[in-house]
């Protein structure tokens, strides 16, 4: 018999930052878009984000916390710095004062989370989480970032033995959340977070100081105004089914967000969709130049360019060069810099092994066939591929050991991210 699990459901409830709005003394916004015009000139006196489309989309994901009782995907928001002193913590400190019942957390262990959220969960702030996420943190680092990933999405809970007869407890983990820390999250975490990648401020950028007695009562207002405005839309917000830029699991971390523009109306549908796209432009292209095995893609493909793209290039030849290069990692890789080894592991998922080939005058030796790369650049580095030029004519300087070299791919190869033609597409 199949075994029937009772699932979460968005839960259509009232309830503003830290309580029950009654009603009295709140001025209730009948213009939703003047009211989050007011909210991003109140974020904006305090930080400066690093785009117009980052204010948008925090202004957004503040508005989206006051419903998220009626949505099926809580985003996350990533603060990331490369330094201190770069205003991650004061977005936080906004945040607190704006955000639906939040609780601000440095080192809370997991267990006190699973405990908290329920079915009106609060919107957890995390702080300092380079400590939490480094190599030195506890095990407790990694359930963290599982409840972090799992809460992403709505019946996701955590099981747990737990109560003095030793019972399976369900737990649930649903529940939008703000991680703030210097240096890089976790790519599971910036997968499932609208990231905010900030700078310290230039000579000219100028902000309201931040002082909690000062700021909070302004803060605060706009707060339970929100709570006031969005609190009767959860049932239609829970209803809609918005018309997004992106596709996949940028769609379902960006779809509260234009949720909560749709219900304002005026230019905010149309200015969530411009930061959408803008945003998750941006990250495909810090991804691609983040990740270690998208950057020996690119550095292979400069490599063979810088040669006059050769069909071949030696095992030995390729990691010289890429150990040469000052500005890449390879010299640092492992304890004594790249080897062949090291290559041959890199690039095994990518379909991509040496092979013997006998070189002029009788030598033979490992080697990497260009045509070999070509599919792992159009799909990993397509604007490469978009300017490479054809490989060099065959000539005597390389012949394969044994047999034909492999031929090329067939058809014409795919030049556009994974995700499709809907999905972000590269900055010019």
């Amino acid at each position: 018999m199949a075994e029937v699990v009772q699932q979460e459901s968005p839960v259509p409830v009232d309830g503003s930052g830290t309580g029950e709005p009654d009603g009295v003394g709140i001025e209730v916004a009948r213009d939703g878009a003047a009211l989050l015009d007011e909210l991003r000139a109140a974020i904006g006196k305090y930080v400066v984000l690093p785009s117009d489309e980052a204010l948008t989309a925090v202004t957004l994901w503040v508005a989206a916390t006051h419903i998220q009782t009626a949505l099926q995907h809580a985003p996350r928001l990533a603060v990331m710095s490369p330094t201190k002193g770069c205003g991650k913590s004061r977005v936080l400190d906004v945040l607190y004062e704006t955000v639906h019942n939040p609780m601000m957390t440095v080192n809370t262990s997991p267990a006190v989370i699973f405990r908290i959220i329920g079915k009106i969960p609060p919107t957890l702030l995390v702080d300092e989480a380079d400590t939490i996420f480094s190599p030195k943190a506890s095990g407790d680092s990694e359930i963290l970032r599982g409840l972090l990933n799992a809460g992403h999405q709505r019946n996701r809970p955590a099981w747990r033995i737990s109560g003095p007869e030793h019972k399976p407890t369900r737990f649930p983990t649903f529940a939008m959340a703000a991680i703030a820390g210097i240096g890089d999250l976790p790519d599971t975490i910036t997968d499932r977070s609208v990231v905010l990648r900030m700078q310290k401020r230039k000579p000219g950028e100028k902000v309201a100081p931040f002082r909690s007695r000062y700021a909070a009562p302004e803060l605060n207002a706009l707060r339970d105004r929100l709570a006031a405005w969005l609190g009767p839309l959860r049932e239609k917000a829970a209803r809609m089914v918005p018309k997004m830029p992106v596709e996949d699991r940028a769609a379902d971390t960006w779809e509260p967000l234009v949720i909560v523009a749709d219900l304002a109306g005026g230019h905010w549908p149309v200015s969530a969709r411009a930061a959408c796209l803008a945003m998750t432009r941006h990250e495909v292209v810090q991804d691609q130049q983040s990740s270690l095995k998208t950057r020996l893609l690119r550095d292979i493909h400069r490599i063979f360019e810088r040669t006059n793209n050769p069909e071949v290039l030696s095992t030995h030849d390729l990691v010289a060069a890429l150990i040469q290069d000052a500005e890449a990692p390879w010299a640092e890789h492992g304890t004594k810099g790249l080897n062949a080894y090291h290559l041959s592991n890199l690039l095994r998922d990518f379909g991509i092994s040496p092979a013997n080939y006998r070189f002029e005058k009788g030598r033979q030796a490992k080697a990497y066939m260009r045509n070999r790369f070509l599919d792992a650049w159009a799909r990993h580095c397509p604007d490469l591929v978009e300017a490479a030029p054809e490989p060099a004519p065959e000539t005597a300087l390389a012949r394969p050991a044994q047999g034909k070299p492999p031929a090329a791919p067939a058809g014409s190869l795919p030049v556009g991210p994974p995700g499709g033609p809907a999905g972000p597409k590269r900055t010019p």
